[in-house]
């Protein structure tokens, strides 16, 4: 299935407001040694839009994320991003020791290396900004507190204050609300709805349905394919959620490379289902 540009953008027109796109990918595929984990993607993201990516173990939504991110380079097609400002990504597993002396202040100040880099100075207001990062996830009074003193939870409040402080205008999160309790999920869904009412473009990765049919107004179901983007409602259907499952059963990861420079190349004669 390969998804037109022109459908994926219809969901904005059906509201009766027609937004910019943020993104724009035109016929990506995305992989590891030119064998593809997502292939042949034509999709419009509106910028301002709150959207999760969902499909089966293995569907490649940690791989379009890093594409997204621009830790990938496309095997095929491209990724087209027409918004400006900063992109930030939260990645299902952060390289940070949580065995190392750093406190939370240590950690969420990390968030302005754009602005002070390597040598720079933290005046005062930088770090009263610092704090209010920290205010805003529900951690006042953690600035002292080292990473291993902290909750699954109490870590992600801290990455997601280190965010804040990007100021970006494009969020790519991995799974952000895993191993998370209920009480830290909902305030930081109430960080992304507010990210968003900024105008800012939010795409996470996520598992549970129920929650993304709860909080996000878009899906894109994925199964190495798109398999329906649109209003959350009208994704997640069962007929969908079949398909996606069926499709990514079908994938045969032994296929042979990709070869997308063969003229008229298409997934299921090269790499998709076996």
């Amino acid at each position: 299935m390969r998804s037109s540009v022109a459908d994926v953008g219809a969901a904005g027109a059906a509201a009766g407001v027609e937004r910019a796109p943020a993104l724009v990918l035109h016929d990506l595929t995305l992989g590891y040694d030119r064998h593809p984990a997502v292939h042949h993607l034509d999709l419009r993201i509106a910028a301002g839009s709150l959207v999760a990516v969902v499909g089966p173990n293995g569907a490649g939504k940690s791989t379009l994320l890093k594409g997204l991110a621009g830790l990938l380079t496309p095997i095929g097609g491209r990724i087209e991003r027409r918004v400006a400002g900063r992109l930030a990504f939260l990645p299902q597993q952060v390289e940070i020791d949580r065995e190392f002396p750093a406190t939370v202040l240590d950690t969420v100040s990390m968030g302005l290396w754009h602005e002070v880099g390597a040598f720079g100075g933290f005046d005062a207001g930088r770090r009263a900004r610092c704090r209010a990062a920290i205010d805003a996830v529900g951690l006042a009074g953690f600035e002292r507190r080292t990473l291993d003193t902290l909750s699954g939870g109490q870590f992600q409040r801290v990455l997601f204050a280190r965010l804040l402080l990007r100021d970006a205008s494009l969020l790519l999160l991995d799974e952000p609300f895993s191993a998370v309790d209920e009480p830290t999920t909902e305030a930081l869904l109430a960080l992304l709805e507010r990210w968003q009412g900024e105008g800012r473009t939010v795409i996470a990765v996520l598992h549970d349905l129920a929650l993304v049919r709860r909080h996000f107004p878009q899906t894109l179901l994925l199964a190495r394919e798109a398999v329906a983007f649109g209003p959350t409602a009208a994704v997640l259907t069962p007929a969908h959620l079949q398909r996606a499952r069926g499709m990514s059963e079908a994938f045969d990861d032994a296929a042979a490379p990709c070869d997308a420079e063969a003229p008229g190349a298409r997934p299921h004669a090269h790499h998709a289902h076996g």
